[in-house]
Parts: structure tokens; sequence; C-alpha cells
């Protein structure tokens, strides 16, 4: 084998161990931010919360995230991935046992709340790690496996943080999400390393959002996505679990393979993107695709019809499929010096409409019922589809 054969095989092993290392930190904050969602029907039923109180308890760490995307993103510019992602999973950890030790519903709302703000980080940081370390050619795909962390750990969360708040309670629940906290910091200490910068010069630093709406346009539409993605994620269990009569474990079980559906999901659109040279285009194909499947979930639930779990499961696939894409289309634009920065608001602003979701679809459902809040849903995507900037990246490119 020649030494620029050994370098290249060097550099592919390199490549994937950062891949792997940021998609189980990123994984691994997915499950402590959206684990909560799961808490819903232990809150409702153990401790008597109304849906829209039990709902809001559920948004705290994605309030925490929205308030500190931005701040995170800011360091990842200056001090690099490895650090903000070794600083932030600590935090989580440190937060996390805080909520699992602690009693009372302020004090565990104020401890999810903080870790939020911690696992942002991984938001921030474990995007760029991939960007930076693979070409463009490869960064859909590379991209699409690192988005799949996302699902895969909502159902981790679906499987088990349910469980063990129906059989140990809410407050031991939060041992699950911690310890998946801690085992990715101990993966990140041992493998990250800061990918290659270019030199810093004028043109490089140069603001992105003052050239022209690209990104503020990819911005809007991944914030109309986010609804329909976040109204299935919070509320598939309690819709099995209240209005289906399944159990906590069997709901829990089916919203787990759903979330693994949307993960592959992820890595078909990724790589389909790739293919056709472009993330716009799949974007928007999958924007229309969001608003027939959840449109369809509404009415088979309205009518009750068995097929609606089947609808649940293809509407969390599909809903979840814009965000590597948006994610990919804005770290290539922003450049190395501005995406972590333009990822912090790109994820805001995604998080912003999120922590508004579980307390307002809650007064959905306790007026109107699940099968109108799916299908209200569906509204979004059909707003998106049209502001998805497909000509302005032909422009660009």
């Amino acid at each position: 084998m020649t030494l620029t054969a050994q370098r290249h095989d060097v550099g592919a092993v390199r490549r994937w161990s950062m891949l792997g290392a940021s998609t189980l930190a990123q994984a691994a904050g997915a499950v402590m931010v959206h684990g909560p969602a799961f808490l819903i029907p232990a809150l409702h039923d153990r401790e008597g919360m109304s849906l829209a109180r039990a709902g809001l308890v559920a948004a705290s760490p994605t309030l925490g995230v929205m308030i500190s995307l931005v701040a995170w993103g800011a360091v990842t510019d200056r001090r690099g991935e490895r650090f903000v992602l070794l600083t932030g999973l600590g935090a989580t950890v440190a937060a996390g046992v805080a909520g699992a030790v602690t009693g009372g519903t302020a004090l565990l709302a104020l401890a999810l709340f903080l870790a939020g703000a911690s696992a942002a980080s991984t938001n921030a940081a474990s995007g760029r790690l991939v960007v930076g370390w693979f070409p463009p050619e490869r960064r859909g795909l590379a991209m699409g496996i690192r988005q799949m962390a996302q699902p895969v750990g909502v159902g981790v969360a679906a499987i088990s943080v349910a469980v063990v708040a129906d059989t140990a309670g809410v407050h031991a629940a939060l041992w699950v999400p911690t310890a998946a906290c801690a085992l990715a910091a101990a993966v990140v200490a041992l493998v990250v390393v800061d990918p290659p910068r270019p030199e810093r010069h004028a043109t490089a630093v140069a603001n992105p959002y003052r050239e022209d709406s690209y990104l503020g346009r990819i911005h809007g539409v991944s914030v109309l996505l986010v609804v329909p993605q976040f109204v299935v994620w919070t509320f598939a269990l309690a819709w099995l679990v209240q209005e289906r009569d399944w159990s906590p474990a069997a709901a829990g079980t089916v919203v787990a393979i759903a979330q693994v559906a949307g993960a592959l999901g992820r890595i078909a659109v990724g790589h389909l993107s790739d293919v056709v040279g472009g993330r716009m285009r799949p974007l928007r194909w999958v924007a229309l695709a969001a608003a027939a499947t959840m449109g369809l979930l509404g009415l088979a639930a309205a009518l009750d019809l068995g097929v609606a779990v089947l609808l649940m499961v293809v509407a969390t696939m599909v809903t979840v499929a814009d965000n590597g894409l948006a994610f990919t289309a804005v770290a290539e634009r922003a450049g190395p010096f501005w995406s972590g920065r333009a990822l912090g608001v790109q994820n805001t602003a995604q998080f912003l409409a999120a922590s508004a979701v579980p307390p307002l679809v809650g007064l959905v459902v306790t007026g109107w019922g699940y099968a109108a809040a799916f299908g209200l849903a569906a509204l979004f995507p059909v707003l998106a589809a049209p502001l998805v900037p497909v000509r302005e990246e032909r422009e660009l490119s």
C-alpha cells in the first residue's frame, strides 16, 4: 500500500470516528431534551396535572435549548467543537442528576430547563464537526447519519423514559438521559478532534446574512416544518395511551420503531441530496410529503381507523426528514467562521416554535381532540413548501 493510500485510509477512519462520536453526542442530547415529552402521561395521571401544564413542564428543556443555542454557536466558532461538546455534556449530566434527586414540580422544571440549555451544545458543535471533516460530495449522507441521532434519541426516550416513569416515578426516569449524556461525554473525550480550518481573512468572516435572504428563508421554512414534527413527537405516545387504550410500554415501543424509521429516512434523504446535487429540492419534496401525511393522519384519527397508527409511523418518518437538509445547507452557506452562529440561529428558531407546541397543542387536544391537532399541523408544511429557496440555491452554486 502506498503512503498516499495509507493517509487516505487514516483520514477516512478519522472522519467516520468523528461522525460516530458526534452522532452519539447528539443522540444523548436528544434523549435529555425530548425525553420529558414522554413524562406527560405520568405527570397527567400520577401527578394530576392538566395536559397543558404537563406539556409546559415537558417543554422546559426545549426552552433552555432555545435561549442558549446562539451562545453555544458563538463559543464553537471561537473555541472549537471539542471544548463545547465536553463542557456542554458535563453540565447536562450535572443538571440531570439535580432533576433526578430533587422533588417538586418547580425544581423539576428548572432542572430540565438547565439540562436543555446545556444539551444545546451538541446541536451547535456536533453538526459543525461533521461538516468540517467531510467533503461536500459526502456531506449529505454524513449529515443524514448524524441527524438520525435525534429520532434515535427520541426513540430511546420513548421506550425507556415512559416505562421508568410509569413504574418508578417521574424523577427516577431522568436517570436515563443523564446516563446517556455521561456515556457520550466519555466517548467525546476519547475520540473528538477539531477539524482543520482555513486561515481567517475578510471574505471568510463576512456576515452571510447581509448578502441575501437565502439563510433567512431556510430558517423560516424550518420553523414551519418543526411544528408537525413536534406535534407527533410530543403527543403520539399520549394519543396511543389515552385515546386508543394502549399500555405505556406498547405505545413506547411503537413510537421507538417510528423514530428508527425516521432516522433511516434522514439518511436516505441526505444521500438523495448528494445525488441530485442540492439540498433545497429534496427539502421541498419533504414539505409536501409532510403536509399529505399529517392531513391523512388527522382524518384517520377522526374516523378512528386502524390505519391511523401506521400513518402515525409514516408521519414521524416524514416530518423529521427535513432537518439534515436544512442543517447542511446552512452550514455550507455560512462557512467555517459563521456556521456556529448560523446553526445556532437555525436551531433557536426551530426550538422557539417547538417550545410552544406542547402547551398550545395540549389546549387544542383538550378542546377539540387529537385528530384536530394532527390535521391542523398539516397546514404548516403547506405554507413552507413555496418558501424553500430552490432557485436561489441554483444561483449560488
